[in-house]
C-alpha cells in the first residue's frame, strides 16, 4: 500500500529585498501562499478553413499572494517593506525576490523582479483575520 503525507510546515519561504533585508516565513503567521502564472502557455489561431496553428508562448511573469495572520511578525515585515518601498526611489520598487521550497514534494518556486501589486485591504472585526499581500513577479519559475 502506497501513501504520502503533506505538511504545510515542510514549506520554506524566504522573501528578500537588498535595502529592507529578508524574512523567513516559518512559524511566523503564514496562512497560505499562491503562485499563478499571468499568461497562457499556448494559443490557437484558427484559419477560415478550420486549420489550427498552435503557438507556444514563453512568458514567465505571474502573481504571488501571501496570506498572513493580522498580528503576525510576517505582516509587520510586509508592512515595513511596503512602506519603505512606497517612499523609496522607483529604482528599488521591483527588487524583491522570493524562494519557496518544499523538499517533501520536490518543488521549488523562485520569483524575481517582484513588486507589490497593491497595499492590502484593512479588515477589523471581532476576530483576527488573514491579510493577503499581492505581488507581481517579472520572472516566476517552478522547478
Amino acid at each position: 500500500m502506497n501513501y504520502s503525507t503533506y505538511a504545510f510546515e515542510d514549506l520554506s519561504v524566504t522573501l528578500s529585498h537588498p535595502s529592507v533585508g529578508q524574512f523567513v516565513f516559518q512559524g511566523t503567521g503564514l496562512g497560505s501562499i499562491t503562485f499563478a502564472m499571468a499568461n497562457d502557455s499556448s494559443a490557437h489561431d484558427v484559419a477560415s478553413d478550420g486549420s489550427v496553428m498552435t503557438s507556444k508562448i514563453k512568458a514567465g511573469n505571474g502573481t504571488i499572494t501571501i496570506s498572513v495572520q493580522q498580528t503576525s511578525q510576517a505582516n509587520q515585515f510586509l508592512r515595513k517593506m511596503f512602506n519603505y518601498l512606497y517612499t523609496a526611489s522607483s529604482y528599488e520598487w521591483a527588487q524583491i525576490s522570493l524562494m519557496a521550497e518544499s523538499k517533501v514534494m520536490g518543488v521549488t518556486h523562485t520569483a524575481t523582479n517582484m513588486s507589490f501589486q497593491k497595499k492590502p485591504d484593512g479588515a477589523y472585526q471581532q476576530t483576527g483575520q488573514q491579510i493577503s499581500w499581492a505581488f507581481l513577479a517579472g520572472d516566476l519559475q517552478e522547478y
